[in-house]
């Protein structure tokens, strides 16, 4: 939703009143009385809210207050503070610490507050485009993150367990896809490029030796029920017949939608090494709130499965 209201806070009625009347035109125009009304609007309503305007001087709290918190918390609405000459000074300290944009004296000069306004609601237009371009564009980077990680994954499954990655990982993004799985998230303040790629390449070393101690752990495989069992004791789930129930969906898509920089735990490359184990023959279900693991038979795969599952839960990301 792009923001297009005003919202003006003062504790006179006529002032309100007036406000309204003058400026309704430029925009749609929310009212409030006090500073807490005014938080409580901002609360329910600041993806509406395009510029806040407030008076200074009200009884509880003064003005600079409610601008403030609107600064802290809901940043992308241009800030504006209304003032009488004799209370400058407060005005003059709001836009020195950065809380507004602009102040509009009292009494108002109808065509200069009206510029203002338009200047303001101008602002709060490019700054939510500005928003817009920025989220899209940590989406996409955000997706590339997933799809590496995927091919990353492919890799370590042909260097760990030769001969039954393509079939194990096909699997393994089958069933991201069954769990909805999510972009991973990336502090973008945090990762310069080289640093969130040198994390990942250590991300990868860790998951490599994980999987690896696993499949030590599992040993030699015998028949389905043994590898059902094996797998209900790996990830601490419920086997329920010739199934596995499982609850917490970031056993089976941990290894892609984990934030950046956080540590792979052994649980979390338990459902990839299982896999690779027994060469992918399993599938995954939804069942309720949980999804239901049982074995499979496999077949060929189409040689371009890889790309197919990396745009899919790329799409499948975007959509959450």
């Amino acid at each position: 939703m792009k923001p297009d209201k005003i919202l003006y806070v003062d504790d006179e009625a006529m002032a309100l009143k007036y406000f309204e009347r003058l400026v309704g035109q430029i925009a749609p125009v929310i009212t409030a009385t006090s500073v807490e009304e005014g938080k409580a609007v901002l609360r329910d309503r600041a993806s509406e809210i395009a510029v806040l305007v407030t008076d200074q001087r009200m009884p509880g709290a003064y003005g600079n207050e409610l601008l403030r918190h609107a600064r802290m918390y809901h940043p992308h609405i241009v800030r504006m503070l209304t003032t009488a000459y004799s209370e400058l000074g407060d005005a003059i300290e709001a836009i020195n610490t950065g809380e507004i944009f602009r102040y509009i004296s009292k009494p108002w000069s109808l065509d200069s507050m009206r510029a203002d306004l338009r200047s303001a609601m101008e602002l709060a237009a490019l700054r939510h485009e500005r928003d817009e371009l920025l989220r899209d564009k940590l989406l996409a980077q955000q997706n590339q993150l997933l799809a590496a990680r995927l091919g990353a994954l492919l890799m370590i499954g042909a260097a760990v367990q030769p001969g039954s990655q393509e079939t194990a990982l096909h699997q393994f993004a089958q069933a991201a896809l069954v769990c909805k799985s999510r972009e991973p998230k990336v502090d973008w303040h945090r990762w310069e490029h080289a640093d969130l790629l040198q994390a990942e390449a250590q991300r990868g070393v860790a998951i490599a030796d994980h999987v690896r101690q696993w499949i030590r752990v599992f040993g030699l495989r015998s028949d389905d029920s043994q590898a059902l069992s094996v797998l209900a004791a790996a990830l601490k789930a419920e086997q329920r017949g010739a199934a596995v129930l499982v609850r917490d969906p970031d056993l089976l898509t941990g290894l892609l939608t984990a934030p950046a920089g956080q540590a792979v735990t052994p649980e979390q490359c338990a459902w990839l090494a299982w896999l690779l184990w027994q060469e992918g023959f399993a599938r995954v279900a939804p069942d309720g709130d949980a999804w239901c693991v049982s074995m499979a038979s496999g077949g060929a795969l189409p040689g371009d499965w890889l790309a197919d599952a990396m745009e899919r839960l790329g799409h499948q990301a975007l959509r959450d």
